[in-house]
């Protein structure tokens, strides 16, 4: 995408942009380079200039993408009509856990969603780093929910350090975490690393790909039946298993739900996706330069959901189901919702009906978004009775 077609930022923001950037510099002479993850992490978290630690509109039609939840209740509350057997099964002293509660959008409507299922968690809560973020979810959660709600939410730094019992809740979180970028050269795994340009620009140069990295491009190449061709270069995230352990070990009793865009692993590594999956968002306009304006734009990469299987199953879950978000919300609830919406004012059903078609058609987030459910104790199948996608991982 030619530069010239984004929206110009405002000056405050290029010298936010600027700072950060030095900030990535002085750690690039350290060394020489830094691994892309690490540069990932700076420009998304970095404390204060990290795009999600800072304080610009990231969601809505004023930030730079959309969320399901940001689109009206119509997503929570089929995610809640999904989730609310087990939290009614499991009874006392649940918790919903959300990962990265963006603007604070699913909770509020998640949890109205659960009072009329008669399925309150004991606590609701919001595991969130950015500070800024926190605060705005505060914020909806009082201004939003009536007291006895709003009173069950609770913000947390860390995962839980306890043994605890409910639903573990991530949409569009694994996307966005710091991913390392290899590349294969003569046959051998190297990695993407970040370098400066004799002028400052940050620049993407090749070094050998650590023992973990290395391994995991050859587990992939194995499962494919098939090397990868020379220069194919991808995202994969060798500390996934680490991740899910750490942020779901302690759940005992209950489900694990992650919905977010990706694929198959036979699909996210096919030979025309020879570049990989990395994408960055500026103002609704997606893109593949990650070194542009860094802390202004989103930087994603796709998920592969047979990694997030063995992943999940690694930790001790059973393999709940894998579906589209589309078959998802039409197996929990969105076609008796549109149904009970006939009775509405036109602009109301007219309203909720291009949300439904936003959320499911193909040619927006029904195919592209993925969902995938794991269960310890607990029978969560029924979530995923329509459109089952596990024969493809």
């Amino acid at each position: 995408m030619n530069a010239t077609t984004f929206p110009a930022p405002e000056p405050h923001a290029l010298a936010h942009s600027a700072g950060l950037a030095n900030q990535i510099r002085t750690e690039i002479a350290v060394s020489g380079t830094i691994p892309f993850s690490r540069y990932m992490e700076l420009v998304l978290y970095a404390p204060g200039l990290g795009y999600y630690s800072a304080g610009a509109a990231k969601f809505g039609e004023d930030g730079d993408f959309i969320t399901a939840p940001e689109l009206g209740p119509l997503f929570a509350q089929c995610v809640a009509c999904a989730l609310a057997p087990v939290l009614r099964a499991l009874a006392a002293e649940t918790v919903f856990f959300e990962l990265g509660g963006g603007s604070g959008a699913f909770a509020c409507d998640a949890l109205q969603a659960l009072a009329v299922l008669d399925a309150v968690p004991t606590r609701y809560e919001i595991l969130e780093p950015s500070a800024d973020l926190r605060q705005r979810q505060q914020q909806r959660v009082n201004a939003t929910l009536a007291p006895e709600l709003a009173a069950r939410v609770h913000w947390r730094d860390t995962p839980p350090t306890h043994a605890w019992r409910g639903v573990l809740f991530a949409n569009e979180v694994l996307d966005a975490l710091p991913t390392p970028r290899f590349q294969i050269r003569d046959g051998e795994v190297l990695e993407v690393h970040v370098a400066c340009a004799d002028d400052g620009t940050f620049i993407d140069t090749l070094r050998p790909a650590d023992a973990m990295l290395g391994s995991a491009v050859r587990h992939v190449e194995h499962d494919l039946e098939q090397p990868f061709a020379e220069n194919y270069r991808s995202e994969l995230l060798p500390q996934l298993p680490y991740w899910i352990q750490a942020i779901g070990g302690l759940l005992h009793e209950g489900v694990m739900l992650f919905a977010d865009y990706g694929y198959p692993r036979r699909e996210y590594y096919s030979p025309q996706r020879c570049d990989g999956t990395l994408v960055c968002h500026y103002r609704h306009r997606a893109h593949t330069n990650p070194y542009r304006l860094p802390g202004l734009q989103d930087l994603t990469a796709f998920v592969d959901f047979t990694a997030l299987a063995e992943a999940g199953c690694g930790a001790g879950f059973d393999f709940a189901g894998y579906c589209s978000q589309a078959s998802f919300l039409l197996g929990n609830g969105l076609g008796e919702r549109l149904q009970a919406a006939q009775s509405l004012p036109d602009v109301e059903r007219y309203r909720l009906n291009t949300v439904a078609k936003r959320l499911t058609l193909p040619g927006e987030m029904g195919e592209r978004f993925q969902v995938m459910g794991f269960a310890r104790g607990v029978d969560f199948s029924a979530a995923f009775a329509l459109g089952d996608l596990s024969r493809r991982l």
